[in-house]
Protein backbone atom coordinates (compact mmCIF):
# COMPACT_ATOMS: atom_id res chain seq x y z
CA UNK A 1 0.00 0.00 0.00
CA UNK A 2 1.08 3.84 -0.70
CA UNK A 3 2.17 5.28 2.48
CA UNK A 4 -0.67 7.76 3.66
CA UNK A 5 -2.49 7.85 6.62
CA UNK A 6 -5.48 8.60 5.05
CA UNK A 7 -6.78 5.52 4.43
CA UNK A 8 -11.35 5.97 3.63
CA UNK A 9 -13.69 4.51 5.88
CA UNK A 10 -10.96 2.92 7.97
CA UNK A 11 -13.63 2.96 10.94
CA UNK A 12 -15.97 0.91 9.16
CA UNK A 13 -13.05 -2.03 8.70
CA UNK A 14 -13.43 -4.50 11.86
CA UNK A 15 -10.06 -4.71 14.19
CA UNK A 16 -8.30 -7.52 12.52
CA UNK A 17 -8.83 -5.57 8.76
CA UNK A 18 -7.61 -2.17 10.63
CA UNK A 19 -4.68 -4.21 12.60
CA UNK A 20 -3.89 -5.25 8.71
CA UNK A 21 -3.54 -2.32 7.09
CA UNK A 22 -1.62 -0.44 10.45
CA UNK A 23 0.94 -3.61 10.00
CA UNK A 24 1.50 -2.92 6.48
CA UNK A 25 1.82 0.86 6.92
CA UNK A 26 4.38 0.41 9.61
CA UNK A 27 5.88 -2.70 8.57
CA UNK A 28 5.21 -4.25 12.28
CA UNK A 29 6.82 -7.87 13.22
CA UNK A 30 4.64 -11.01 14.05
CA UNK A 31 5.25 -10.42 17.35
CA UNK A 32 4.22 -6.72 17.60
CA UNK A 33 1.38 -7.75 15.88
CA UNK A 34 0.71 -10.30 18.40
CA UNK A 35 1.21 -8.44 21.87
CA UNK A 36 -1.33 -5.39 20.47
CA UNK A 37 -3.83 -8.31 19.85
CA UNK A 38 -3.79 -9.96 23.32
CA UNK A 39 -5.66 -7.75 26.07
CA UNK A 40 -3.19 -5.30 27.39
CA UNK A 41 0.33 -6.69 26.05
CA UNK A 42 1.84 -7.20 29.38
CA UNK A 43 2.74 -9.99 31.34
CA UNK A 44 2.04 -10.12 34.90
CA UNK A 45 5.95 -10.77 35.65
CA UNK A 46 6.78 -8.24 33.84
CA UNK A 47 4.12 -5.50 35.22
CA UNK A 48 5.82 -7.00 38.39
CA UNK A 49 8.67 -5.39 37.61
CA UNK A 50 7.29 -2.13 36.22
CA UNK A 51 5.92 -1.03 40.05
CA UNK A 52 4.94 -2.49 43.41
CA UNK A 53 1.84 -4.98 44.82
CA UNK A 54 1.29 -5.83 41.10
CA UNK A 55 -1.95 -8.43 41.20
CA UNK A 56 -2.68 -8.37 37.70
CA UNK A 57 -3.31 -5.71 34.55
CA UNK A 58 -5.75 -3.36 33.37
CA UNK A 59 -6.23 -3.22 29.88
CA UNK A 60 -8.02 -0.38 27.58
CA UNK A 61 -8.69 0.24 24.02
CA UNK A 62 -6.39 1.06 21.54
CA UNK A 63 -7.41 3.06 18.31
CA UNK A 64 -5.90 4.39 15.36
CA UNK A 65 -6.07 7.94 14.51
CA UNK A 66 -5.56 8.10 10.85
CA UNK A 67 -5.44 11.09 8.04
CA UNK A 68 -2.34 13.09 9.92
CA UNK A 69 -0.42 15.22 8.23
CA UNK A 70 2.51 16.84 10.01
CA UNK A 71 5.18 18.86 8.44
CA UNK A 72 4.22 17.14 4.81
CA UNK A 73 4.72 13.86 6.90
CA UNK A 74 1.97 10.83 7.33
CA UNK A 75 1.43 9.42 10.34
CA UNK A 76 -1.26 6.84 11.75
CA UNK A 77 -1.60 7.84 15.52
CA UNK A 78 -1.70 5.57 18.19
CA UNK A 79 -4.31 6.71 21.26
CA UNK A 80 -5.21 4.49 24.08
CA UNK A 81 -8.34 5.88 25.69
CA UNK A 82 -11.82 4.66 27.54
CA UNK A 83 -13.76 7.72 26.32
CA UNK A 84 -15.74 7.43 23.30
CA UNK A 85 -15.49 9.89 20.23
CA UNK A 86 -12.05 11.09 21.28
CA UNK A 87 -10.28 9.06 18.25
CA UNK A 88 -12.88 9.82 15.96
CA UNK A 89 -12.98 13.20 16.26
CA UNK A 90 -8.91 13.31 16.09
CA UNK A 91 -9.54 11.86 13.23
CA UNK A 92 -11.81 13.91 11.03
CA UNK A 93 -9.88 17.05 12.00
CA UNK A 94 -6.88 15.59 11.09
CA UNK A 95 -8.23 15.00 7.60
CA UNK A 96 -9.67 18.42 7.36
CA UNK A 97 -6.65 19.46 7.82
CA UNK A 98 -5.03 17.95 5.32
CA UNK A 99 -6.92 20.30 2.69
CA UNK A 100 -4.81 23.43 3.76
CA UNK A 101 -1.36 21.45 4.03
CA UNK A 102 -1.88 19.61 7.49
CA UNK A 103 -0.22 20.64 10.68
CA UNK A 104 2.98 22.92 11.08
CA UNK A 105 4.95 22.63 14.36
CA UNK A 106 8.20 23.60 16.16
CA UNK A 107 9.82 23.62 19.24
CA UNK A 108 12.28 25.34 21.79
CA UNK A 109 14.42 21.65 22.55
CA UNK A 110 13.94 18.75 24.84
CA UNK A 111 15.35 21.10 27.69
CA UNK A 112 13.88 20.51 31.18
CA UNK A 113 14.44 22.18 34.65
CA UNK A 114 15.89 20.80 38.02
CA UNK A 115 15.40 22.35 41.16
CA UNK A 116 17.73 22.52 44.23
CA UNK A 117 15.50 24.49 47.16
CA UNK A 118 18.12 26.21 49.60
CA UNK A 119 17.19 27.93 53.06
CA UNK A 120 18.35 29.49 56.19
CA UNK A 121 21.12 31.26 54.58
CA UNK A 122 21.56 34.81 56.56
CA UNK A 123 22.35 36.82 53.30
CA UNK A 124 19.99 35.17 50.00
CA UNK A 125 21.18 38.00 47.49
CA UNK A 126 24.57 37.68 48.20
CA UNK A 127 24.17 33.29 48.28
CA UNK A 128 22.69 33.90 44.84
CA UNK A 129 25.43 36.24 43.51
CA UNK A 130 27.86 33.20 44.73
CA UNK A 131 25.83 30.49 43.64
CA UNK A 132 26.22 32.01 40.01
CA UNK A 133 30.06 32.33 40.12
CA UNK A 134 30.08 28.83 41.18
CA UNK A 135 28.41 27.75 37.55
CA UNK A 136 30.85 26.31 36.34
CA UNK A 137 31.56 23.96 38.93
CA UNK A 138 27.92 23.02 39.38
CA UNK A 139 27.51 22.43 36.21
CA UNK A 140 30.73 20.44 35.77
CA UNK A 141 29.35 18.04 38.49
CA UNK A 142 26.19 17.60 37.23
CA UNK A 143 27.74 16.71 33.80
CA UNK A 144 30.16 14.17 35.46
CA UNK A 145 26.84 12.18 36.02
CA UNK A 146 25.51 11.16 32.98
CA UNK A 147 28.47 10.87 30.33
CA UNK A 148 26.01 9.56 28.26
CA UNK A 149 24.25 12.15 28.16
CA UNK A 150 26.81 14.10 27.12
CA UNK A 151 27.90 11.77 24.71
CA UNK A 152 24.76 12.45 23.11
CA UNK A 153 24.89 16.43 22.66
CA UNK A 154 22.68 16.55 26.26
CA UNK A 155 23.35 17.72 29.49
CA UNK A 156 23.34 20.39 31.96
CA UNK A 157 23.86 23.57 29.76
CA UNK A 158 23.10 26.13 32.51
CA UNK A 159 21.95 27.55 35.60
CA UNK A 160 19.33 30.01 36.58
CA UNK A 161 19.34 31.27 40.37
CA UNK A 162 16.26 33.21 41.98
CA UNK A 163 15.31 34.55 45.54
CA UNK A 164 11.92 33.74 46.53
CA UNK A 165 9.94 35.01 49.73
CA UNK A 166 7.98 31.80 50.95
CA UNK A 167 6.03 31.44 54.46
CA UNK A 168 8.63 30.10 55.86
CA UNK A 169 11.36 32.70 54.48
CA UNK A 170 13.42 33.72 51.45
CA UNK A 171 14.68 30.76 50.11
CA UNK A 172 17.27 30.55 47.22
CA UNK A 173 16.52 27.95 44.19
CA UNK A 174 19.63 27.22 41.85
CA UNK A 175 18.06 25.76 39.11
CA UNK A 176 19.85 23.36 36.14
CA UNK A 177 18.96 23.79 32.58
CA UNK A 178 19.26 20.32 31.10
CA UNK A 179 19.49 19.11 27.50
CA UNK A 180 17.54 15.70 28.12
CA UNK A 181 17.59 14.68 24.24
CA UNK A 182 15.33 11.72 23.51
CA UNK A 183 14.84 11.02 27.43
CA UNK A 184 11.80 12.57 29.11
CA UNK A 185 14.41 13.83 31.44
CA UNK A 186 13.10 12.68 34.94
CA UNK A 187 15.59 10.53 36.27
CA UNK A 188 18.88 12.33 34.86
CA UNK A 189 17.87 15.57 36.15
CA UNK A 190 17.17 14.41 39.26
CA UNK A 191 20.57 12.34 39.55
CA UNK A 192 22.23 15.65 38.63
CA UNK A 193 20.41 17.94 41.67
CA UNK A 194 21.03 14.92 44.17
CA UNK A 195 24.61 15.62 42.93
CA UNK A 196 25.30 19.47 42.77
CA UNK A 197 23.35 20.01 46.08
CA UNK A 198 25.91 20.05 48.37
CA UNK A 199 28.09 22.16 46.28
CA UNK A 200 25.19 24.43 46.65
CA UNK A 201 24.75 24.18 50.65
CA UNK A 202 28.26 24.97 51.04
CA UNK A 203 28.70 28.26 48.52
CA UNK A 204 24.90 29.88 49.57
CA UNK A 205 26.08 28.70 53.10
CA UNK A 206 22.52 27.39 53.51
CA UNK A 207 20.60 23.92 53.86
CA UNK A 208 19.13 22.31 50.79
CA UNK A 209 16.07 20.23 50.92
CA UNK A 210 14.34 19.28 47.37
CA UNK A 211 16.21 18.66 44.72
CA UNK A 212 14.09 17.32 42.38
CA UNK A 213 12.73 18.02 38.30
CA UNK A 214 10.11 20.92 37.49
CA UNK A 215 7.09 19.57 35.60
CA UNK A 216 6.27 22.95 34.25
CA UNK A 217 8.61 23.13 31.55
CA UNK A 218 8.86 26.29 30.18
CA UNK A 219 11.88 25.59 28.20
CA UNK A 220 10.39 22.52 26.18
CA UNK A 221 7.46 23.93 24.37
CA UNK A 222 6.21 22.84 21.38
CA UNK A 223 4.23 24.46 18.78
CA UNK A 224 1.86 23.71 15.94
CA UNK A 225 -0.70 25.30 13.85
CA UNK A 226 -3.20 24.38 10.79
CA UNK A 227 -5.67 26.31 9.11
CA UNK A 228 -9.28 24.89 8.76
CA UNK A 229 -11.00 25.76 5.08
CA UNK A 230 -14.37 27.59 5.92
CA UNK A 231 -16.51 25.28 3.58
CA UNK A 232 -15.00 22.24 5.04
CA UNK A 233 -15.92 23.18 8.56
CA UNK A 234 -19.82 23.99 7.17
CA UNK A 235 -19.42 28.00 5.99
CA UNK A 236 -18.83 31.29 7.66
CA UNK A 237 -21.33 30.52 10.56
CA UNK A 238 -19.36 27.47 11.93
CA UNK A 239 -15.97 29.38 11.82
CA UNK A 240 -17.91 32.46 13.83
CA UNK A 241 -19.05 30.24 16.10
CA UNK A 242 -15.55 28.41 16.93
CA UNK A 243 -13.79 31.93 17.69
CA UNK A 244 -16.79 32.81 20.11
CA UNK A 245 -16.52 29.50 21.76
CA UNK A 246 -12.67 30.64 22.08
CA UNK A 247 -13.49 33.80 23.02
CA UNK A 248 -15.65 31.65 25.96
CA UNK A 249 -12.40 29.88 27.46
CA UNK A 250 -10.30 33.08 27.26
CA UNK A 251 -12.88 35.01 29.11
CA UNK A 252 -13.71 32.00 31.83
CA UNK A 253 -12.13 29.66 33.65
CA UNK A 254 -14.76 27.10 33.92
CA UNK A 255 -15.34 26.78 30.54
CA UNK A 256 -11.56 26.80 29.80
CA UNK A 257 -11.34 23.89 32.49
CA UNK A 258 -13.69 22.05 29.68
CA UNK A 259 -11.61 23.65 26.91
CA UNK A 260 -8.29 22.20 27.66
CA UNK A 261 -9.64 19.28 28.97
CA UNK A 262 -10.68 18.51 25.18
CA UNK A 263 -6.78 19.01 24.23
CA UNK A 264 -5.52 16.67 26.92
CA UNK A 265 -8.12 13.98 25.98
CA UNK A 266 -6.07 13.49 22.67
CA UNK A 267 -2.43 14.78 24.09
CA UNK A 268 -2.78 12.09 26.69
CA UNK A 269 -4.21 9.19 24.85
CA UNK A 270 -1.16 9.42 22.59
CA UNK A 271 0.69 9.80 26.00
CA UNK A 272 -0.66 6.51 27.24
CA UNK A 273 -0.61 4.93 23.81
CA UNK A 274 3.63 5.07 23.85
CA UNK A 275 4.43 5.02 27.74
CA UNK A 276 4.29 8.46 28.16
CA UNK A 277 4.20 10.24 32.31
CA UNK A 278 0.74 11.50 31.36
CA UNK A 279 0.58 12.66 35.15
CA UNK A 280 3.78 14.86 34.20
CA UNK A 281 2.01 15.96 30.53
CA UNK A 282 -1.34 17.03 32.78
CA UNK A 283 0.57 19.08 35.58
CA UNK A 284 3.14 20.82 32.88
CA UNK A 285 0.40 21.67 30.67
CA UNK A 286 -2.24 23.04 33.32
CA UNK A 287 0.46 25.02 35.46
CA UNK A 288 1.53 26.62 32.11
CA UNK A 289 -1.80 27.69 31.13
CA UNK A 290 -2.18 29.56 34.43
CA UNK A 291 1.46 30.68 34.35
CA UNK A 292 0.35 34.36 34.21
CA UNK A 293 -1.95 33.70 36.87
CA UNK A 294 -5.01 33.53 35.05
CA UNK A 295 -5.89 30.04 33.85
CA UNK A 296 -6.29 30.49 30.10
CA UNK A 297 -6.78 28.35 26.83
CA UNK A 298 -3.47 26.13 25.44
CA UNK A 299 -4.60 27.18 21.63
CA UNK A 300 -5.84 30.27 20.43
CA UNK A 301 -8.14 30.58 17.15
CA UNK A 302 -8.42 33.09 14.65
CA UNK A 303 -9.49 33.67 11.31
CA UNK A 304 -7.52 34.80 8.28
CA UNK A 305 -8.26 37.12 5.33
CA UNK A 306 -9.92 34.08 3.57
CA UNK A 307 -12.46 33.28 6.36
CA UNK A 308 -10.94 30.13 7.27
CA UNK A 309 -10.25 29.32 10.86
CA UNK A 310 -6.48 29.22 12.33
CA UNK A 311 -5.77 27.44 15.45
CA UNK A 312 -2.39 27.46 17.44
CA UNK A 313 -1.57 25.62 20.34
CA UNK A 314 1.74 25.89 22.43
CA UNK A 315 2.62 24.18 25.50
CA UNK A 316 5.27 22.52 27.47
CA UNK A 317 4.93 18.18 26.41
CA UNK A 318 7.85 16.43 27.97
CA UNK A 319 7.60 13.27 26.89
CA UNK A 320 11.14 10.35 26.02
CA UNK A 321 11.57 7.35 24.21
CA UNK A 322 14.67 5.85 26.19
CA UNK A 323 13.55 5.11 29.61
CA UNK A 324 9.99 4.22 31.32
CA UNK A 325 8.04 2.30 30.03
CA UNK A 326 8.31 3.48 26.72
CA UNK A 327 11.23 1.58 27.15
CA UNK A 328 9.80 -1.39 29.02
CA UNK A 329 5.92 -2.08 28.40
CA UNK A 330 5.63 -4.22 24.60
CA UNK A 331 2.49 -2.34 23.55
CA UNK A 332 4.51 1.27 24.06
CA UNK A 333 7.15 -0.26 21.93
CA UNK A 334 5.04 -1.03 19.21
CA UNK A 335 2.97 1.63 19.04
CA UNK A 336 6.04 4.09 18.86
CA UNK A 337 6.71 1.86 16.26
CA UNK A 338 3.46 2.93 14.14
CA UNK A 339 3.85 6.29 14.85
CA UNK A 340 7.42 6.21 13.87
CA UNK A 341 9.14 8.62 15.09
CA UNK A 342 12.70 9.15 15.61
CA UNK A 343 12.87 11.58 18.34
CA UNK A 344 11.16 12.87 21.58
CA UNK A 345 10.56 16.31 19.89
CA UNK A 346 9.04 14.28 17.17
CA UNK A 347 6.75 12.84 19.44
CA UNK A 348 5.63 16.17 21.06
CA UNK A 349 5.31 17.59 18.15
CA UNK A 350 2.36 14.36 16.87
CA UNK A 351 1.04 14.86 20.39
CA UNK A 352 0.82 18.95 19.75
CA UNK A 353 -0.88 18.44 16.51
CA UNK A 354 -3.24 15.69 17.86
CA UNK A 355 -3.99 18.24 21.22
CA UNK A 356 -4.91 20.95 18.23
CA UNK A 357 -7.23 18.85 16.16
CA UNK A 358 -9.12 17.30 19.18
CA UNK A 359 -9.90 21.02 20.13
CA UNK A 360 -11.08 22.13 16.95
CA UNK A 361 -13.57 18.95 16.74
CA UNK A 362 -14.90 20.01 20.16
CA UNK A 363 -15.41 23.02 19.42
CA UNK A 364 -16.55 22.70 15.67
CA UNK A 365 -19.00 20.58 17.38
CA UNK A 366 -20.51 22.45 20.26
CA UNK A 367 -20.93 25.75 17.19
CA UNK A 368 -22.02 23.43 14.65
CA UNK A 369 -24.38 20.87 16.19
CA UNK A 370 -24.16 20.63 19.87
CA UNK A 371 -21.35 18.15 21.26
CA UNK A 372 -23.98 15.48 22.20
CA UNK A 373 -24.85 14.42 18.88
CA UNK A 374 -21.81 12.68 17.83
CA UNK A 375 -20.38 11.61 21.28
CA UNK A 376 -23.66 10.47 22.75
CA UNK A 377 -23.96 8.25 19.22
CA UNK A 378 -20.79 6.29 20.65
CA UNK A 379 -21.86 6.31 24.47
CA UNK A 380 -25.07 4.85 23.30
CA UNK A 381 -23.51 1.74 22.50
CA UNK A 382 -21.80 1.97 25.97
CA UNK A 383 -24.78 1.46 27.76
CA UNK A 384 -25.94 -1.08 25.67
CA UNK A 385 -23.19 -3.07 26.34
CA UNK A 386 -23.86 -1.96 29.97
CA UNK A 387 -27.18 -3.52 30.62
CA UNK A 388 -26.33 -6.90 28.43
CA UNK A 389 -26.45 -6.58 25.20
CA UNK A 390 -25.01 -8.98 22.64
CA UNK A 391 -23.05 -8.80 19.19
CA UNK A 392 -26.35 -6.85 16.87
CA UNK A 393 -28.83 -6.29 19.93
CA UNK A 394 -25.94 -3.36 20.33
CA UNK A 395 -26.04 -1.47 16.99
CA UNK A 396 -30.07 -1.40 17.02
CA UNK A 397 -30.34 -0.29 20.79
CA UNK A 398 -27.99 2.34 20.37
CA UNK A 399 -29.58 3.19 16.97
CA UNK A 400 -33.19 3.02 18.64
CA UNK A 401 -31.82 5.59 21.60
CA UNK A 402 -30.13 7.92 19.23
CA UNK A 403 -33.05 8.68 17.37
CA UNK A 404 -35.46 9.02 20.55
CA UNK A 405 -32.71 11.17 21.77
CA UNK A 406 -33.12 9.07 24.89
CA UNK A 407 -29.88 7.58 25.67
CA UNK A 408 -30.67 6.25 29.22
CA UNK A 409 -29.49 3.25 31.08
CA UNK A 410 -33.82 2.57 31.96
CA UNK A 411 -34.22 2.96 28.01
CA UNK A 412 -31.65 0.78 26.80
CA UNK A 413 -33.16 -1.96 29.33
CA UNK A 414 -36.76 -1.45 27.99
CA UNK A 415 -35.50 -2.21 24.09
CA UNK A 416 -32.85 -5.59 25.11
CA UNK A 417 -36.43 -6.94 27.15
CA UNK A 418 -38.04 -6.11 23.70
CA UNK A 419 -35.47 -7.77 21.59
CA UNK A 420 -34.90 -11.18 24.44
CA UNK A 421 -38.83 -11.01 23.84
CA UNK A 422 -38.61 -11.19 20.25
CA UNK A 423 -36.24 -13.76 19.60
CA UNK A 424 -37.80 -15.85 22.29
CA UNK A 425 -41.02 -16.17 20.57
Amino acid sequence: MSRTSQIAEFYKLDPSERLKLVREFANLSDDEVKVIQVSGGLKLDLADRMIENVIGTMPIPLGIATSFLINGRDYLVPMAIEEASVVAAASNSAKMARVKGGFLTSNTGPVMIGQIQAVGMKNPFAAKMDLIAAKDEILKKANDQDPILIKLGGGAKDIEVKVIDTITGPMVITELIVDCRDAMGANAVNTMCEAVAPIVERVAKARVYLRIISNLATKRLVRAKAVFDKEVLGGDEVVEGIIHAYAFAAADPYRCATHNKGIMNGIVAVGIGCGQDIRALEAGAHSYAARSGRYSPLTVWEKNENGDAVGTIEMPIAVGLIGGAAAVHPVAKANLKILGVRSAIELAEVMASVGLAQNLAALRALAAEGIQRGHMKLHARNIAVTVGAKAEQIDIIAQRMVEERRIRMDRAKELLDELTAKSSR
